[in-house]
């Protein structure tokens, strides 16, 4: 017979803290982004998106003011770029290149060496996306990102769309109440969506041409202020989930059960999450509201983001 086992509670230590110089918490830093989207609350940066690259330098937007930031594994942290943008979710290319979800601008790249941002789509064929939000590779270098907007339980219109390495553009599900982090199973036949508004993670079944079947609710969440935003995959195919507005990373086996829950000492908007260090068995966590990453030991490896290369 199953049993369920509560997950286990261990606490995250502070990584980074954005520094002193780099916060913008004043009435004058203001932007639209931020009054529509947390009305009253000083935002000295929205830090969302952490990804890797081959040296172990770790990269973070800022959504709040259009920024992207690099820290460096000691921990000192610089700015790649600032820009007129909305920057949400960013993951590194095979070839370097970095790849960003900019909720405003579409899909954009970001050139890491100078910070040159450049479009790389803004619309679905002819119609303008909601609000671009996370994005993640497949093995052939197939980009699959979500289209949130400001969908909801009340407008439960977002979409998946997957941009193939040739440049097709195809939508695979488009009735999504708040589509968020995105990740693949090992064998690329699975893809989790995280569904914010319903407090949920999607199990999205992929045929062979890569349309979507069979897709139903993989792990169901309560509480909070938010729900499940970023996700990743260990090497044990468990899922990682960042509960936003919960102060909590769920660590999930391969069935969807919780074996760790990661909590936060900084906040509730634990938001996204990166595995990292020479092993992958350090566990990453954008806290949005202090502009903090927190840091975690964990006993299995996340995925490679690499494998591909």
């Amino acid at each position: 017979m199953y049993h369920f086992t509560p997950p286990k509670a261990v606490e995250a230590k502070v990584f980074m803290r954005l520094p002193d110089h780099l916060r913008r918490d004043k009435a004058a830093d203001l932007t639209p982004w931020a009054r529509q989207q947390h009305p009253g609350v000083p935002i000295a940066a929205f830090l969302e998106g952490p990804s890797f690259d081959r040296a172990g330098h770790l990269y973070c937007v800022d959504i709040a003011h259009g920024r992207i930031f690099r820290t460096s594994p000691d921990g000192s942290v610089s700015v790649v770029t600032e820009y007129d943008g909305e920057p949400n979710g960013l993951k590194i290319h095979r070839d370097g290149r970095i790849f960003v979800a900019d909720y405003r601008n579409g899909i954009v790249t970001v050139d890491p060496a100078t910070g040159a941002v450049t479009p790389v789509l803004d619309r679905a064929r002819l119609e303008r996306f909601r609000g671009v939000n996370d994005l993640v590779f497949a093995s052939n270098g197939d980009l699959y990102f979500t289209d949130q907007g400001q969908t909801g339980m009340h407008d439960p219109a977002g979409c998946v769309y997957r941009l193939r390495a040739n440049g097709q553009l195809d939508r695979i599900i488009d009735n999504v109440p708040s589509p968020n982090g995105l990740v693949l199973n090992a064998q690329e036949n699975v893809l989790y969506l995280a569904v914010t508004r319903a407090n949920c993670v999607w199990r999205l079944r992929l045929l062979p041409d890569g349309t979507a079947t069979k897709v139903g609710v993989f792990v169901q969440l309560s509480g909070g202020l938010a729900g499940p935003d970023g996700l990743a995959l260990n090497e044990e195919d468990g899922l990682t989930i960042a509960h936003a507005g919960y102060g909590t990373v769920w660590i999930c086996d391969r069935l969807g059960d919780p074996v760790i829950a990661v909590r936060s000492p900084t906040g509730l908007y634990t938001t996204n999450v990166a595995y990292g260090g020479n092993d992958r068995r350090d566990l990453y966590i954008t806290e949005s509201y202090s502009a903090t990453v927190l840091r975690v030991r964990v006993d299995v490896p996340g995925r490679s983001m690499f494998s591909h290369a």
